[in-house]
C-alpha cells in the first residue's frame, strides 16, 4: 500500500483487514478481544494526556490510536461473524438519535440539565431498566474507582438519595476516619480495606459537593508531589547529598524549603 497525503476511515479498515490476513502481520493476526482490551484503556489515557498538554498534533495522533482499537475490535468481530465497523456506526447513530429526543423528537430541553434528564430517561427506557438499583448497576465496573464512585453517587442523587448539605458530608468523612482507626486496632485486613474504601467513597462525595472532579484533583496532587520531589532532589544534589542516605529529618527540611518557594 502506497503512502498518501490523506486517508479515510475506509483506508484504515482495509489496512487492518490486510494485517489480519494469513500473510499479514504475525502479531496483529493472532490478537483477540481479550488480548488487546487493556490497550483501549491505555490509548484513551494517552489521548487525554495529549489533550491536557494542549498539543493538538499529539492529540490527533493519540485519537488515531483510540480509533485503531475500535477498528481492530471490529475486524476481529467481523471474522467471528459477530459484527463489523458498519454495525458499530449504526449502533452509535441510532443511540444519538433515540436519546436526543429534544433534538430529533418531541421532547424539550432548554438547558444542559434538561438535556441530560432526557438522555437518562431514554437510556433507562432503551435498556429496560426497571429499578433504581438497576440504574446504579449500569455504571461500568471497569471504570477507574474514583470515577465510578462519583458516577454512582450522581445517579443516586438523581432519585433523591443524597446529603442535604456539605456539613453532613464533612461529618461523614470524619466518621469514616474514626471507623478506619477502629478497624486498624483490630488488625483485621479485610475490615481495614472495607473501612478505607468507605472513607474514599465519602471523600469522593465531598469532592462532588465542592464541584471538584476527584480524578482531576488526585492527578494534580500526584503531579505536584513529583514536581516538588524533583526540586527536592536538585537541592540535595546541589548540596552534594544522596537522597537515599539522608535521614527523614533532613528530607523534611528540604521538603519544607521546596513548599515555601
Amino acid at each position: 500500500m502506497e503512502l498518501k497525503e490523506k486517508y479515510t476511515i475506509d483506508d484504515l479498515i482495509a489496512i487492518m483487514e490486510r494485517l489480519r490476513q494469513p500473510d499479514g502481520c504475525p502479531w496483529d493476526r493472532v490478537q483477540t478481544h481479550q488480548s488487546i482490551k487493556k490497550s483501549m484503556i491505555e490509548e484513551t489515557y494517552e489521548a487525554i494526556d495529549a489533550l491536557d498538554f494542549g498539543d493538538d498534533k499529539a492529540f490527533a495522533n493519540e485519537l488515531g490510536d483510540v480509533l485503531l482499537q475500535v477498528v481492530f475490535h471490529a475486524q476481529i468481530a467481523h471474522e467471528r461473524g459477530a459484527f463489523d465497523f458498519t454495525d458499530i456506526v449504526t449502533e452509535i447513530c441510532t443511540k444519538l438519535i433515540t436519546r436526543h429526543t429534544h433534538v430529533f423528537g418531541e421532547d424539550n430541553a432548554g438547558n444542559e440539565e434538561e438535556a441530560l434528564t432526557n438522555w437518562e430517561k431514554n437510556k433507562k427506557k432503551e435498556k429496560a431498566i426497571s429499578t433504581y438499583t438497576g440504574i446504579l448497576k449500569d455504571v461500568p465496573q471497569y471504570l477507574p474507582a474514583l470515577m465510578r464512585a462519583e458516577k454512582v453517587q450522581k445517579k443516586a442523587r438523581g432519585f433523591g438519595f443524597d446529603w442535604d448539605n456539605i456539613d453532613d458530608v464533612y461529618s461523614k468523612v470524619y466518621e469514616e476516619i474514626e471507623e478506619l482507626k477502629s478497624a486498624q486496632t483490630e488488625n483485621d485486613e479485610a475490615h481495614i480495606r472495607e473501612e478505607y474504601g468507605d472513607l474514599l467513597f465519602s471523600v469522593v462525595n465531598l469532592g462532588r459537593f465542592l464541584d471538584t472532579d476527584p480524578e482531576t484533583a488526585l492527578t494534580a496532587a500526584s503531579n505536584k508531589f513529583i514536581s516538588r520531589f524533583e526540586k527536592l532532589e536538585k537541592m540535595a544534589v546541589d548540596k552534594g547529598l544522596d537522597i537515599a542516605k539522608m535521614t527523614l529529618s533532613e528530607l523534611d527540611e528540604l521538603w519544607n524549603c521546596v513548599k515555601s518557594q
